[in-house]
């Protein structure tokens, strides 16, 4: 009666090292006598126990971290960026035999790419064209990863820092330029009230008694405040009279 309770027992046991369950996001690549030999897929996976070997792949997206590099642009400044990269296993026995480690490769390959990419822009480049500089060094790393079964969904720069010297240069230069348009528009300005005014002035000039409405305006304007201000009224005739008086 023992004996029957221990070969259940341990046949239960055998049964249970047969059977693996692989969870949703990975696969189980099975190696056969330290030959690899398929793939399972999530779920309740049958196995040669103790012949045949599982190790779990992640084929979740992952990311990782560019650590921070110091790069020299083509205009000779010196910068410090960091980055992410983005990707998924999409052949889990390529991953895990034909390269050691892959997750170091995909960052070693990065920072290389990174830098190369870099090195070939200035500086102006590099902070106006984030995206571009992400495309390029992306494609770069995809194309070393796919020989590791690798796919690099995005490779995203994150972080630019240039020597203190160069901010106050670029602000100084911003502030040039923002001067710069201010006085520009309003010399145009200027110039379109000057039309205007020639415009108007050549117009009041050829009406009767515009001139005289448009200089009762002008005292209203500027005597919001009759506590502050003596007006003294002159006929227009005045200065005729002057004129004529010299010419005697």
């Amino acid at each position: 009666m023992n004996i029957t309770i221990l070969v259940i027992i341990l046949a239960f046991v055998l049964i249970f090292k047969f059977l693996i369950v692989i969870p949703e996001g990975f696969h189980g690549v099975v190696v056969f006598l330290g030959k690899y030999n398929r793939t399972l897929t999530p779920g309740l996976n049958f196995i040669f126990y103790p012949f045949e070997r599982v190790q779990k792949v992640d084929i979740r997206e992952q990311v990782m971290d560019i650590p921070t590099q110091e790069a020299i642009t083509k205009d000779n400044v010196s910068c410090m960026i960091d980055g992410i990269v983005r990707f998924k296993v999409l052949n889990p026995s390529v991953a895990i035999f034909k390269v050691q480690n892959y997750t170091s490769q995909i960052s070693a390959k990065a920072q290389t790419a990174l830098r190369d990419v870099i090195g070939s822009i200035t500086l102006d480049e590099i902070l106006t064209k984030r995206a571009e500089i992400a495309e390029q060094i992306k494609i770069i790393v995809d194309a070393a990863a796919e020989q590791w079964g690798v796919d690099i969904s995005a490779i995203e720069i994150q972080n630019i820092e240039i020597p203190a010297d160069m901010k106050r240069a670029m602000a100084q230069q911003a502030e040039a330029e923002r001067d710069k348009k201010a006085r520009i528009i309003k010399a145009e300005g200027e110039k379109e009230a000057s039309i205007k005014l020639a415009e108007a002035a050549q117009i009041l000039s050829g009406a009767k008694g515009a001139l005289e409405l448009r200089t009762l305006q002008t005292l209203k304007e500027i005597s919001a405040d009759p506590s502050e201000k003596i007006i003294m009224t002159i006929p227009n005739t005045f200065f005729e009279m002057t004129a004529g008086n010299k010419s005697h």
